[in-house]
C-alpha cells in the first residue's frame, strides 16, 4: 500500500477519531444558562438612623453584618460631603464592597405649588447629580409635600413625575415613584401605577413596600400587574396585629416574619425570572434603635434570608 491508501485506511479504521474542531463543538454539550437569583438584600439606613451613627459607620455597620448593597439617605450623604469628597465617598464603598442601590430623599417635586415645585426639582437634579458621581443609578420619588390634602390631579401628577424622569435621562438616576400608605395621595397601588404609565416615559418605576400596601388598603395579589420592568427595588418589612391599620405609624414595623404580613406571598408575587429585584430592609422601630446596630443590621439580614428561602 502506498503512503495515501495506509492513511484512509487508518481513518476508516479510527472511525475519524480525529476530529476538527467544529465537529468537536456541534457534539460538546449545551451550555447552561442560569437564571440570576431572584433576590438581593440590601440595609436601608433608616433602619439603623436612631443610632446616630453617622454616614460612614452606617455604612461599616451595613458591611460587617453581611450586606453587599444598601439604600443612603440624602441628609446624612450631604453632611458627609460638607467635609469629605465624592471621591472619598467612592473609595469608602470599595473598600467596604458596597454597593448603593436607591437613596431616600424628600424633594417637592409632586406639589401644586410652583415655586415650592420647581425648588423641588432643582433639589432632586442636584442630588441625582450627587448620586450618579457614586455610582447610585436610582433615588425615591415620594409625595413629598403632597400628603396632606387629599384630591391631588393625578394627570398633573404624571406630567411632574415625567418632568424627573426626564431630569434621570440626563444624569442617569431613575426616581422611583414610590408608595406611601399613609399619605391623602399616592397611598393606593393603583395611584402609583396611573401616573407611572400615563407618565409617558420608559424609565417609569415604582417603589413599593409591604408595610405601605397594608396601610394604604391595596392588595399584594395586584403586584404581578405591575410588570416585569416595575419594581427595581422593594421595601421590606413587616407589621403587628396592633395597632390595626388605621392608626398602625412607620414606628411599629417589624422584623420580615415577626408580624403578620403576607410576607413570603408578596415575594412569591415579585419574583420574575430572569431578573433580580433589591430587597431593602426598611424599619423605623424605636426598641430597635435602643439595640446595637450591627445586631439590628445582622439580625434583619438573618430574618430577610428566612423569608425569601426557597422563593
Amino acid at each position: 500500500m502506498n503512503r495515501r491508501q495506509t492513511l484512509a485506511a487508518l481513518a476508516a479504521t479510527t472511525g475519524g477519531a480525529v476530529m476538527s474542531p467544529s465537529t468537536l463543538l456541534a457534539h460538546s454539550a449545551p451550555e447552561v444558562v442560569k437564571d440570576p437569583p431572584p433576590f438581593t438584600f440590601a440595609l436601608n439606613m433608616s433602619t439603623i438612623r436612631g443610632q446616630n451613627l453617622g454616614f460612614v459607620k452606617e455604612l461599616e455597620v451595613a458591611s460587617k453584618a453581611g450586606f453587599r448593597s444598601v439604600e443612603i439617605w440624602m441628609n446624612s450623604f450631604q453632611e458627609y460631603l460638607k467635609t469629605h469628597t465624592v471621591a472619598d465617598v467612592r473609595k469608602l464603598l470599595g473598600d467596604l464592597g458596597i454597593k448603593v442601590e436607591n437613596a431616600i430623599g424628600f424633594a417637592q417635586w409632586i406639589v401644586d405649588d410652583e415655586t415650592t415645585r420647581a425648588k423641588g426639582v432643582e433639589q432632586l437634579k442636584q442630588e441625582m447629580e450627587l448620586l450618579a458621581q457614586i455610582g447610585c443609578k436610582r433615588t425615591a420619588a415620594p409625595p413629598m409635600g403632597a400628603t396632606q390634602q387629599p384630591g391631588l390631579d393625578l394627570r398633573k401628577a404624571a406630567e411632574r413625575y415625567r418632568t424627573i424622569l426626564e431630569l434621570g435621562d440626563k444624569t442617569g438616576v431613575v426616581p422611583q415613584l414610590e408608595l406611601w400608605g399613609g399619605s391623602k395621595n399616592l397611598n393606593k397601588l393603583s395611584e402609583v401605577m396611573f401616573i407611572a404609565v400615563e407618565s409617558g416615559h420608559p424609565s417609569a418605576r415604582v417603589l413599593l413596600d409591604i408595610y405601605h400596601l397594608y396601610k394604604g388598603g391595596s392588595s399584594p395579589a395586584s403586584l404581578p400587574l405591575v410588570g416585569k420592568p416595575g419594581i427595581e427595588v422593594f421595601h421590606l418589612n413587616d407589621y403587628p396585629a396592633n395597632p390595626p391599620r388605621e392608626t398602625i405609624v412607620d414606628a411599629d414595623r417589624v422584623y420580615p416574619g415577626d408580624g403578620i404580613g403576607p410576607v413570603r406571598d408578596t415575594l412569591k408575587q415579585l419574583k420574575t425570572p430572569g431578573k433580580t429585584i433589591v430587597l431593602s430592609l426598611e424599619l423605623f422601630n424605636k426598641t430597635y434603635y435602643a439595640q446595637d446596630a450591627l445586631l439590628v443590621a445582622k439580625t434583619g439580614l438573618e430574618k430577610m434570608k428566612k423569608v425569601a428561602e426557597g422563593i
